[in-house]
């Protein structure tokens, strides 16, 4: 049986909404045409996909796993698409993704100086992002921040960095030359505990469970405007916090803290030529401010 990949759009839709009239919605179709589509795929699959009753649409087993494995074959199509779309224009585009902090002017101008044929596009990531613009064909190289999912990726490590703390300007340790690890301990992380293992480990609030929620931040402007207002404290790259200056938010360097690695990657099964020139000229260049 080959999956459809219209209804796999559907299911993906109504599972991260759970929620059939507001996928509808987010899809512009009527609700009965996605409760057909939903219903065929379950018979197709054998499978019920999902759990309804007049409150609430859950996910089943056999839904959790078709979500797991629909979004990299959906993400994988978009991908062809758009690079079939490319080859048949004849386009001579190449597009760079990078992270904040880093700056790809040198990149840019050394990479269209030995191709003054292609038009060099750019693309901003975020932690959340950074690896699905690979996999999704928006961009051909993409400028990390490990840790990420390094399958179906080539990733070559360009160079570490040393990660600080942001602390708003009236913080008991702001104005100290350095500080240790553990003098955050008593802190809020305004992150995944996860991105920092030598804060989460020690983490009073963690041990105590008594650790707020975590904000849903998706731009490196956001997190800084709570560390200002009070809200906590992060870690973040050296080079990003010298990006991102503000006069309300210090910058401590922090003892005891592993760096960040910066990684050039693309997806492993292609072959071009102009990205291997690209891999070959990414670690002689600058990245950061």
């Amino acid at each position: 049986m080959d999956l459809d990949l219209r209804k796999l759009r559907y299911f993906v839709a109504v599972a991260e909404e759970l929620h059939f009239g507001r996928a509808a919605e987010r899809l512009h179709i009527a609700q009965p045409v996605l409760s057909r589509q939903i219903r065929a795929l379950e018979d197709e699959l054998r499978a019920q996909l999902f759990a309804r009753t007049r409150r609430s649409t859950e996910l089943t087993a056999a839904g959790r796993q078709l979500l797991d494995d629909a979004r990299p074959l959906l993400a994988a199509a978009d991908a062809t698409r758009r690079r079939v779309a490319r080859a048949a224009r004849g386009s001579t585009t190449f597009t760079i993704g990078f992270m904040p902090g880093l700056t790809v002017t040198e990149a840019v101008r050394a990479f269209g100086a030995t191709h003054p044929e292609l038009e060099i596009e750019l693309i901003r990531t975020t932690w959340d992002d950074q690896v699905d613009v690979l996999h999704d064909g928006r961009v051909d190289v993409s400028i990390v921040r490990l840790p990420i999912d390094q399958a179906g990726l080539t990733v070559r490590p360009l160079f570490e960095e040393p990660r600080v703390a942001t602390l708003p300007a009236g913080h008991r340790l702001a104005g100290k030359p350095v500080v240790d690890i553990t003098d955050l301990a008593d802190e809020h992380l305004l992150q995944d505990p996860d991105a920092v293992p030598e804060w989460r480990d020690i983490a009073v609030e963690l041990r105590t469970r008594t650790a707020k929620p975590i904000p849903v931040l998706h731009s490196v402007e956001e997190k800084l405007e709570h560390v200002a207002a009070g809200r906590g404290v992060s870690i973040v790259p050296l080079s990003v916090a010298t990006f991102y200056q503000r006069p309300d938010v210090v910058t401590v360097p922090v003892d005891n803290l592993a760096p960040n690695t910066v990684a050039l990657a693309w997806i492993a099964t292609r072959r071009s030529r102009l990205l291997q020139d690209f891999a070959g000229l990414a670690p002689t260049v600058t990245w950061t401010p």
